[in-house]
């Protein structure tokens, strides 16, 4: 007896859309010597359901900028260096981000958060 697998590949959905934040986000977060700044530079972009959520996501855009800068600035560097701290990081903008916007327009707009550039100093 043989069996016979075949995958099919899936189709994106055409619909989906993607908005990416300008300028990009940087914020400051306190070393662990507690001495000095450092800095975190992230390209943010976001994953939309649907390509007509663009304007609702430009009308929230100050609020959500927000929210990330407060994520950003309240990890310590030990995260902020780390490439499991990163996705941490993104998983929490994702939701906060998610949550956000559900609050503001009873959607569901955001399907993932994207750091397309993450640099840190």
């Amino acid at each position: 007896m043989v069996l016979l697998v075949t995958f099919a590949p899936q189709k994106a959905s055409a619909d989906v859309g993607y908005y990416g934040f300008e300028p990009d986000i940087v914020a400051n977060y306190i070393s662990q010597s507690s001495r000095k700044l450092g800095y975190v530079r992230v390209t943010v972009d976001l994953m939309l359901e649907d390509v007509n959520n663009i304007t609702v996501v430009e009308h929230h855009m100050p609020l959500l900028r927000d929210a990330i800068v407060e994520i950003l600035s309240q990890e310590p560097e030990e995260k902020i260096k780390s490439l499991t701290g990163r996705e941490e990081i993104r998983q929490k903008c994702n939701e906060r981000i998610k949550s956000l916007l559900q609050q503001e327009t009873g959607k569901d707009i955001v399907r993932d958060v994207l750091f397309t550039k993450y640099l840190y100093h």
